[in-house]
């Protein structure tokens, strides 16, 4: 017998919410559900808005994260049903903040009068920020990624970062919500709303339009060689290929010089599968290659340190002089739980990390790398999708980033297109070009206003050359970080706190007249 949850049109109305703003990302990349993909949760979900909001939300990072199956069977080698249990986990986990989001919506603007159209993008915002670092942080499916490819609106990136864009399409929703209401002749028809909104969007895109046509950075000029190396994530870690992973690095590269002598060549992230500092046979051709293509090398490679008598594991970058000379190293330091390191390992010695190779990583340390008076910036793969790490490096006076990631472990699925997309937002938000090695794609030259030059295809050996312009440009957001989400974030808290100490006074006024309609959209009773 089926449950009569499951035949309800309110549950029924959340799975579809689910099912739009998860198409709205890459791939297929429908941007234009964003701006409506929340309506059937808003019209149905009022009077549950926890399960609701939660229901929502287990939808959407189900249909989002799907790859994650790819990840911990294919490469982390995990029996099925045991991946299936982690994905379901991590989708319930992150659906919570969807339930909390809609809840404190409605439990907040009925306590204190307030428009949902106001109220549900602050509280969107304020948890989509928590989600960002709570736990280590999981940025995943930020819904302002959605709007990648709308370069006009990507612009404003630099004043708020994508948490600037989530706002607009969740007061979007919102907006659309209390016109749709306001048909049934119950409520007023939302004029200060749609104003605010119409006014935020149309400064939005005007924004957008000054700055695609102003001028470019005018730094100076730098040509630099990607090298997309298409190593199988099944041999990678085989001490019997490493000689050919060598081999087609080196190849692509003189292949690539010939064809654009570059300043600076690129390789993707442990594009050497073994520790490159130590003096090795197989380190002394990686040191041979800068000098066959006179140029600078930029690579990533699996690195230690001791540190008390015990080793330290980091993945990392070193830059190599023309004549083959290290002249830095940067390390990653936001590592990927359960893929570099297993978070609580001493409570949970059954679970093994998904990444073969090498043992447990350490979080190290960024240093920006010096090539003749040019300072480089290095993010490692996950790094690309959190902005303050982006931010800081680029306050240390990068004149570059680089991007070196291995999106190899995602098989082909969405997630490399998802992963492109959210490192576009980092050379917005700090106006400045960013070279993104992969070693199975994408790999790209992405410039300060986001455009995406020199894409390659996917699971092809590759190489991608461009000349890229040295400095950042101004950004306010590089200046003044996430003030919006720590604002709404700070509100958000100030509300929950009063709403503690005072539960009933809501359910109060709002039981004395159980058909008042509110200001704040919601004539529920919460949960």
């Amino acid at each position: 017998m089926i449950p009569p949850a499951l035949t309800s049109l309110k549950f029924w109305a959340c799975v579809v919410s689910g099912l739009l703003m998860a198409l709205a990302f890459p791939r297929p990349g429908l941007a234009e559900l964003a701006w409506i993909g929340l309506l059937p949760l808003l019209l149905c979900g009022r009077e549950r808005p926890f399960r609701s909001g939660f229901i929502t939300g287990l939808v959407f990072f189900a249909v989002v994260l799907y790859w994650l199956n790819i990840v911990m069977t294919t490469y982390g080698g995990l029996h099925p049903l045991l991946s299936v249990a982690a994905y379901l986990m991590l989708v319930v986990y992150l659906a919570l903040y969807w339930g909390a989001t809609l809840w404190t919506a409605v439990r907040v603007g009925r306590r204190f009068n307030l428009s949902l159209i106001f109220l549900l993008p602050v509280s969107w915002i304020a948890f989509e920020f928590l989600r960002s670092f709570m736990l280590s942080g999981f940025p995943w499916a930020t819904l302002g990624y959605t709007q990648h490819e709308r370069l006009l609106l990507l612009q404003s990136a630099d004043l708020f970062g994508v948490y600037g864009l989530s706002f607009l399409l969740v007061m979007a929703n919102a907006v659309g919500f209390e016109i749709l209401r306001s048909r049934k002749g119950d409520r007023k028809f939302p004029v200060l709303g749609t104003s605010i909104l119409l006014l935020l969007l149309a400064a939005a895109l005007g924004y957008g339009g000054m700055r695609l046509n102003s001028a470019e950075i005018e730094g100076s000029p730098l040509t630099v060689n990607l090298v997309q190396g298409n190593i199988d994530q099944g041999i990678k870690w085989n001490p019997e290929y490493q000689q050919h992973t060598i081999d087609t690095y080196r190849d692509l590269s003189l292949q690539a010089s010939a064809d654009r002598p570059a300043d600076l060549t690129v390789w993707p992230e442990s594009a050497t599968p073994f520790y490159f500092q130590e003096r090795s046979a197989l380190s002394r051709q990686v040191s041979r290659v800068p000098q066959l293509i006179d140029g600078y090398l930029l690579f990533g490679s699996p690195a230690y340190e001791q540190v008390n008598q015990e080793y330290r594991y980091l993945n990392s970058a070193f830059l190599l002089s023309s004549e083959g000379e290290i002249l830095g190293r940067s390390d990653k330091v936001h590592l990927v739980p359960f893929g570099e390191y297993v978070p609580l390992k001493t409570f949970l010695p059954f679970i093994d990390k998904l990444v073969v190779g090498i043992g447990d990583f350490s979080p190290g340390t960024v240093t920006t790398l010096s090539m003749n008076g040019v300072s480089v910036g290095v993010l490692v793969c996950f790094e690309g999708i959190f902005p303050e790490l982006a931010r800081d490096i680029v306050r240390q006076g990068s004149d570059l980033l680089v991007n070196i990631t291995n999106d190899a472990w995602f098989g082909r699925s969405s997630a490399p297109y998802q992963h492109l997309a959210m490192t576009r937002f980092r050379a917005v938000e700090n106006r400045i070009w960013i070279a993104r090695a992969a070693n199975t794609g994408i790999s790209a030259f992405i410039s300060p206003r986001g455009e995406i030059l020199a894409a390659t295809p996917i699971f092809k050996p590759a190489v991608a050359s461009a000349q890229v312009r040295l400095g950042a440009g101004f950004s306010l957001y590089r200046s003044w970080g996430d003030v919006l989400p720590t604002a709404c974030g700070v509100f958000i808290l100030c509300c929950l706190v009063r709403l503690w100490r005072k539960p009933n006074a809501a359910n109060s006024v709002y039981s004395s007249n159980p058909k008042m309609s509110l200001k704040g959209g919601s004539d529920s009773t919460g949960e």
